[in-house]
């Protein structure tokens, strides 16, 4: 099993929840955060407004993936982020040891399944 944490721009959510119903993804947790990485400091527009910020809104969006092949979640995330400007976002990916699913005590794959 593995975490994918995909940080993007708030605007693009929509295009990465389709693209993750189209490889069949069912579930993620959605987080408004702040954060910079290369464009640190440049102007950019928030809304209509320009604005020199340190950190800019962006959204987080974490995916458990078990059965679906991890790089293929990478590349659907990637083709629906990419704009080719600095700030598309990152996606980082992890190995998750267990999960255990609070409402009836299953683990590990059982806990991820839907019924």
């Amino acid at each position: 099993m593995s975490k994918v944490t995909i940080i993007a721009k708030p605007e693009k959510l929509d295009a990465l929840k389709l693209a993750m119903d189209e490889i069949g993804i069912m579930g993620m947790t959605v987080t408004r955060v702040m954060g910079c990485g290369v464009q640190k400091g440049q102007v950019t527009y928030y809304r209509g407004a320009k604005v020199t910020m340190d950190l800019l809104p962006k959204i987080k969006a974490e995916i458990v993936v078990s059965e679906i092949p991890v790089q293929t979640v990478v590349n659907a995330a990637r083709k629906a982020l990419y704009t080719g400007h600095m700030g598309d976002g990152k996606i980082f990916v992890y190995d998750v040891e267990n999960v255990v699913r609070i409402s009836s005590g299953s683990q590990g794959q059982e806990a991820l399944d839907y019924e």
